[in-house]
């Protein structure tokens, strides 16, 4: 961290100096690690069609974050990442499963684990306040580790992604197809959604689980606008959201206003400016 707070300071930045603000800092790497992991998630979402699924995947995170703090756990963080990834598997084998369109599966879960959120959260009359936090989301709290581990999921995603594009594509595109090719569908669905599963749930408490799926949807959504092939469609994708990262985290600071929220306004503006940019036919 020393290194990235060397770096920093020559920005033009009173926050930026040697003697700044040492959360806007570790705020500022964070976004820099995160917005490219969720610009490149974004295009494998919207390519699978599964938007309405990463929602439902912040549904479960939070139920996961209410059980890890019922069962009284000091860090109810890795109770949400395992009830999240659970969830996502489950939700791949009963689409497999069940002779259901996905959006139906995606609704009895993501309605199942919001109902079920609530209740373990107001259970014996409780107050909901103390999870206000994740609606809303906080970047100024993250910490070096969080980072760090930010920075190692960014990593294999990243990694997982160069070494099955081609498969996971063909699987979102027609499943039929690459089922007879002999791709393993199944697997690399449930390896995909346990990832944004992963990402949801460590991200949720820094962007807020109101906006945390239309960053990982306006990205791809924007990028899927301007690119004629598949490397703009990522390059855009990952670059967009980067951008609107960084002006969101500068905005919010000098404004007091909620980092997620104007990261995701920024993120808008990108996909109707994509909109009117777009090459028609």
């Amino acid at each position: 961290m020393e290194l990235w707070y060397a770096v920093v300071s020559l920005l033009p930045f009173t926050w930026a100096q040697a003697d700044g603000l040492m959360f806007m800092k570790n705020a500022f790497l964070a976004i820099l690690v995160i917005t490219p992991l969720f610009g490149l998630l974004s295009t494998m979402v919207v390519t699978n069609r599964m938007s309405f699924f990463s929602d439902a995947l912040g549904h479960s995170a939070f139920t996961g974050m209410a059980i890890g703090t019922l069962a009284g756990a000091l860090a109810p963080t890795p109770c949400a990442v395992t009830f999240a990834v659970v969830f996502a598997l489950l939700f791949t084998v009963v689409r497999h499963r069940a002779h259901m369109s996905s959006d139906t599966v995606i609704g009895v879960f993501s309605s199942t684990a919001v109902a079920l959120g609530i209740f373990i959260a107001t259970l014996g009359g409780q107050s909901f306040t103390k999870f206000n936090a994740l609606l809303v989301g906080d970047v100024l709290s993250v910490s070096p580790a969080e980072i760090g581990l930010l920075l190692i999921i960014l990593v294999c995603v990243a990694v997982f992604w160069l070494l099955a594009l081609n498969k996971i594509l063909l699987t979102g595109v027609h499943p039929a197809l690459a089922d007879s090719r002999g791709i393993r569908t199944g697997l690399y669905e449930a390896v995909f959604s346990a990832a944004i599963a992963v990402v949801v749930t460590l991200s949720m408490s820094w962007v807020g689980l109101m906006v945390i799926n239309s960053m990982l949807v306006l990205p791809g959504a924007a990028a899927r606008n301007l690119s004629v092939n598949m490397r703009q469609y990522h390059l855009f994708s990952i670059l967009g959201a980067l951008a609107a990262g960084i002006a969101g985290i500068m905005t919010s600071f000098e404004i007091g206003a909620s980092a997620g929220a104007t990261i995701t306004l920024y993120l808008a503006l990108f996909f109707v400016l994509s909109f009117l940019l777009r090459k028609k036919g």
